[in-house]
């Protein structure tokens, strides 16, 4: 039995992409591989998991949030859009903003593909009257949407505070590429986490039931299980820390001996306490990112946050 109807179109950059990728990184110095390999099935699940941990503020206060400005939001924006979900993983959050605004349109955009036709699918069940989309792409190396889409004004959706995956430099980049994208008098509604505590910071990236150690390491299951290669998981540990001067976390994998990783004919040396650098999350604070919105082409329309001022949902419109 066939689900219910998503449009679905296939830009996913493919195991070449993986492998350079990991070819690349690990040949730097220091070793670093990109974030977005975190979000096959399984670190899509773990990821899922994450959000509900009482040391992860994020997904709970941003939830929150948009509960308290859902309704006004829907009276500033035309019901006859498309949204568009960036990273949209489960589509959680987005299904607030589905049943205040009620927009004719849906598109999620995902690197997971697998996930991203099952959560589509679920909203096209649950929201019959929507049309829904779903691209599976690298939304961070390019974004362009198929051309064939409604021509209708577009609201990107960018939750969660991935946009601190984005070092400042980058992050301006992006954010002038989903204005190219939602083009003049389109919105952003954007989550960024904000500057605070560090120990609050630290506690929420590191776990203790060990959910986000797992979700790291599962870059290495990638590995040993996709490409040619060996690796050994357990030969690397969790690392996770607040980087004060540079205002962000860093998420790293510790190799806790010497050892060889090999992916096919290549071998990288590891010594003991050697890095693999796979996430950053930078954090703001109000007025720094809207100047960063700013410098890329957006007008900040509309600022909430939670009481604590532990994070922020920001509303931007190309002029």
């Amino acid at each position: 039995m066939t689900g219910p109807a998503v449009s679905f179109y296939d830009q996913h950059p493919g195991e070449s992409s993986l492998r350079d990728e990991v070819l690349g990184g690990l040949a730097r110095t220091p070793k670093a591989i990109p974030p977005k390999f975190f979000y096959d099935q399984r670190g899509s699940r773990l990821f899922d998991a994450i959000c509900d941990l009482p040391e992860y503020y994020l997904t709970r206060v941003e939830t929150g949030i948009l509960q308290d400005c859902v309704r006004e939001l829907a009276a500033s924006i035309d019901s006859r859009c498309m949204l568009v979900e960036l990273g949209s993983g489960a589509s959680r959050k987005v299904r607030l903003l589905l049943s205040a605004l009620k927009p004719t349109h849906y598109m999620g955009v995902d690197i997971s593909k697998d996930f991203l036709l099952e959560s589509s699918r679920r909203l096209a069940r649950d929201y019959p009257w929507l049309d829904v989309h779903a691209t599976c792409a690298d939304f961070s190396s390019k974004l362009t949407l198929p051309e064939s889409l409604p021509s209708v004004r577009k609201m990107a959706f960018f939750p969660g505070s991935s946009i601190g995956n984005f070092d400042p430099v980058q992050a301006g980049r992006f954010l002038k590429q989903i204005a190219r994208m939602v083009g003049s008098g389109g919105y952003l509604l954007i989550g960024v986490d904000l500057k605070k505590d560090i120990d609050r910071l630290n506690a929420a990236y590191n776990d203790a039931r060990g959910l986000t150690a797992a979700f790291n390491l599962n870059l290495l299951l990638r590995i040993r299980d996709e490409l040619d290669s060996q690796i050994d998981p357990d030969g690397f540990e969790h690392l996770a820390f607040y980087n004060e001067a540079a205002g962000r976390i860093e998420m790293h994998l510790r190799s806790i001996k010497d050892q060889v990783v090999r992916i096919e004919d290549h071998r990288f040396r590891f010594e003991a306490d050697e890095t693999i650098h796979t996430e950053n999350s930078y954090k703001y604070t109000v007025e720094e990112f809207a100047e960063l919105g700013l410098s890329a082409g957006f007008n900040s329309d509309r600022v909430w946050t939670d009481a604590e001022r532990l994070f922020s949902v920001h509303l931007m419109c190309v002029a």
